[in-house]
Order: C-alpha cells, then structure tokens, then sequence
C-alpha cells in the first residue's frame, strides 16, 4: 500500500485548509498533484471567487484523480466546516432539496480542492433568488466535425448582435472546443425567460450565419456546424466556470479572453501551467463583468415574434 504524503496547512486569508495527501497524483499524464491543483486556484483566486460568488455550486470531484470516477455532487457534506457557506435549493420534480456550496471566498473554494473537486460548475442565480437568473450564458458548443476556426466566426457575429443590442459580453474558453459568452442581466426574469431570451439570440445568429444550427435534437444536427446552446440557460444546467479547471488529462482551463483574442487563440495553451502567469499579468478580465446588468426586453421581444411565426422552441427540461 501506498504511503500517504502528510497533511499540509493551506492559507487562504481568512481560513486555514488542511490538505490532505497533497502528492496524491490527480494529473497523471503532467504529473501534476492535489497539492498543484490548490496552488492554481490560490494563484487565480480573485477570479474564481468572482466567478463562482454567491451561486450554487455543483461539484465535479476526481477522489482517485482524473485516473478514477468522476463524482457529481450537489450536497454538501456532512462534517463540512463551520464557516462554509451553502445556499439551498428544491427540485420540486424530485420532492427534494440540496444545500450546495455556495462560494463567497477563497477558502471555500480550496476546501471544495481538498474534497477532490476538480471543477466547478456553478449556477447562473445567485442565493439572494436561485430562481431569477443574473447571467445569461451563450455557449458555443462546436459539432463533431465543427472546427475552431468556425466557432472564431461565429463568435464574431455573437459580438456583432450583441453590440447592436448594446449588450457587453464577456467571453471565455470553455477548457474545451467550444467558446462562452457571458452577461450579466437585471434578476428580474425566471429560467423560462432568460432560456427564451437566449434561444431568440440563437436564432438571429443563425440567421446570419450559415455555420449555425439552433436544432434541438443532436441527432438532426449537422455535424459540421455550430450549435449555440441556449438550454445552457434552464434551470440546474451548469457549466464550468471562468477559471476552473477542466476534467482532462491536458489540465485544460476555461480561460477569459479578451474579443481582439479570438482570432489568435488556442484553447488548449491555457491550463493550469500557464494560466497563472497569464492573469498575474493581466489581472481578471471579467473584473468588470458585474458593473452593468443588462435588460432582456428586446431579446424577449424576438422571442415573441418568433413564436408568433410558429418558431417556438422545446418546452422547457424539469
């Protein structure tokens, strides 16, 4: 049997974390361990706090590193420390309810890196009203045969509709092959809404591009096209956030980007290796990203129109 390494004291500011096996290996093929992993996120911490403030936080953890299963847990447990913060939310469909990680610091998120979470996927609502969004999520979601180099244009036309709505977005890798936008939006709408908002939004990308499909089953989709997944914004569906690690042996990570980046940019040169030295030089580029809520009256507005064409998208997933 493998001898553990021994528990190592980490400083987050205002908590103390003890790190259990530190050495354990979580990235074989980089070699990379437990112990790097809690150094990455202290080393972006204002930017994943940021991220991650005050939302539900569904955890993606590796507890025998990425060799092993991937756990998706909601709940957090029992034995958490006192000062850990959780906000709770109901599944009505279920009869449920989860008390989930709710991130307001950076010790919270490197006790969530010592319970082997790798990475964080958080809501797009915060606790002061889980049910009314703040963030509406474009999510540029590449086919199989779909390369980068479309997503690049596509995200252009993103820029060009949301410019002409006097919108700020604020793009980031995904940490895969495919590209987020993300806007902050007044809380004043339901999932339903802000989804349609987002699938109307879609549906004029589409309209001026012809790399896009908006089709809802994947089976129908072309596989050379890009589909812009508006579900992203319906209720519990989660992505990674600005800043977190991906779940691949390449230690990828869902990068901030600057729009005069995008035609340059390789999603695969940011990892947990790189990234730091990139936001120490350039700070969080999503700093501002909570300056400006934006309203959803004219995309809701399309989204009226479009259903009055007979264009009304999937009903909503519970």
């Amino acid at each position: 049997m493998a001898t553990k390494s021994p528990a190592v004291e980490v400083d987050t500011g205002e908590h103390t974390v003890r790190v259990s096996n530190p050495d354990r290996v979580y990235f074989p093929e980089l070699g990379l361990t437990k112990l790097d992993l809690v150094n990455y996120y202290l080393s972006v911490g204002d930017g994943i706090v940021r991220a991650l403030r005050e939302r539900p936080c569904m955890l993606h953890r590796f507890p025998d590193g990425l060799a092993g299963e991937k756990v998706h847990q909601k709940r957090v447990p029992h034995g958490a420390p006192p000062w850990l913060q959780t906000v709770r939310v109901e599944f009505p469909r279920y009869k449920r309810h989860a008390d989930e990680l709710c991130v307001t610091q950076l010790g919270e998120v490197i006790w969530a890196v010592q319970m082997s979470t790798v990475e964080f996927h958080p809501w797009n609502s915060r606790r002061a009203d889980t049910e009314k969004p703040d963030e509406w999520r474009i999510d540029l979601d590449p086919m199989p045969d779909c390369g980068f180099g479309t997503v690049r244009r596509v995200a252009h036309v993103a820029h060009e509709v949301l410019d002409e709505l006097g919108i700020t977005g604020y793009p980031k890798t995904s940490g895969g092959r495919g590209l987020h936008i993300y806007v902050r939006i007044a809380p004043e709408h339901g999932f339903a809404d802000v989804r349609r908002a987002a699938l109307a939004f879609a549906r004029e990308v589409e309209r001026r591009s012809p790399e896009v499909t908006t089709t809802w089953w994947r089976k129908d989709r072309d596989p050379e096209k890009l589909f812009v997944d508006y579900n992203q914004n319906a209720r519990d569906h989660t992505i990674a956030s600005a800043y977190s690690v991906r779940g691949n042996q390449r230690g990828t990570v869902s990068t901030p980007i600057r729009w005069d980046e995008i035609d340059a940019v390789e999603p695969d040169e940011f990892t947990l290796q790189t990234v730091p030295a990139r936001f120490a030089e350039l700070g969080d580029l999503h700093a501002s990203i909570d300056d400006t809520a934006f309203d959803l009256t004219t995309l809701l507005e399309w989204a009226e129109r479009d259903e009055k064409a007979g264009l009304a998208g999937p009903a909503d997933p519970e």
